[in-house]
């Protein structure tokens, strides 16, 4: 069957399961009507190799029953649906861009299912990564708190970086995000953290500063410093300083639109097609672990 074959067939508002030994990834969207699930649509519907097989958001959204591209001019034949199981039905794998309880919601249905999972959620505790490596003991999942390429790309360099200034730089992350953002540090912030402080032998949970505020006193050298900035339609902007005496280096990745997260997150997909189960990020996906 041809992409243009499924495209009629979606159009004409059946939406059919994925064929046997088709090359296409049939791919569901939590969040569909939030601005990165519009993102993802439509990356998905410019995508040669991927098909919109169903579309998630909360009970309470104006757009439940609604075709899922609509926003595009485009009938998919996907409704937009607060049924978990309904949302799941013909998908093969799942991107959520949620929040945490959604998340692990719609994680237990695909484990239930046999549905992969790509995770770009950010601000799970301890407890829910343990229940995100739980379920990847049955189902694959990628698991990253930035989709980005040039942002993961950004995170082998930090790790480079980190082991070469190991004595004599002090390390400051700054990050700035819009408005709406819910979290701070921003998930890509701690990343870059921990994949520092790995880097160079330390815990995060036991060096990180998050506030300054008063008489502080001197810095601690062995401290990694988080600033976090929230204002207007910042997409995400992240600035690691390794500040030494006489210089100071700055490895910077600004995003100018969610179109870079919503690529990489294609990337996932296609790398899950090869996985059977198990727990990877973006640089399992890209070829980056060492």
């Amino acid at each position: 069957m041809t992409r243009g074959t499924l495209k009629n067939v979606a159009v004409a508002g059946a939406v059919q399961p994925p064929p046997a030994g088709s090359s296409l990834h049939h791919v569901a969207v939590a969040g569909a009507t939030g601005r990165m699930g519009h993102m993802l649509i439509e990356a998905i519907r410019a995508s040669d190799d991927c098909r919109l097989a169903g579309a998630l958001d909360v009970a309470s959204s104006p757009a439940i029953g609604n075709d899922a591209a609509a926003f595009l001019g485009h009938a998919s034949g996907v409704p937009v649906t607060a049924d978990i199981a309904a949302g799941l039905e013909h998908a093969q794998v799942l991107i959520d861009f949620t929040r945490p309880e959604g998340t692990l919601a719609h994680l237990k249905a695909c484990r239930e299912r046999g549905v992969k999972a790509v995770i770009g959620t950010t601000g799970f505790s301890d407890a829910q990564k343990a229940q995100i490596a739980d379920a990847a003991r049955d189902i694959a999942i990628v698991m990253a708190p930035n989709m980005s390429v040039g942002v993961n790309v950004t995170l082998k360099l930090l790790e480079m970086a980190a082991k070469a200034l190991a004595t004599g730089y002090d390390i400051e992350i700054i990050e700035a995000h819009h408005r709406h953002k819910v979290d701070a540090p921003s998930g890509t912030a701690l990343k870059m953290g921990e994949v520092i402080a790995d880097a160079l032998g330390r815990d995060l949970k036991k060096c990180a500063v998050y506030a300054r505020e008063g008489v502080t006193g001197e810095r601690d050298p062995s401290t990694i410093g988080f600033s976090a900035i929230r204002g207007g339609d910042i997409v995400g902007d992240h600035t690691v300083l390794f500040a030494g005496t006489g210089e100071r280096i700055e490895i910077t990745h600004k995003s100018s639109s969610r179109a870079t997260y919503a690529q990489g997150s294609l990337r996932a997909v296609r790398f899950l097609a090869g996985q059977q189960k198990g727990l990877f990020d973006m640089f399992d996906v890209l070829g980056l672990r060492t």
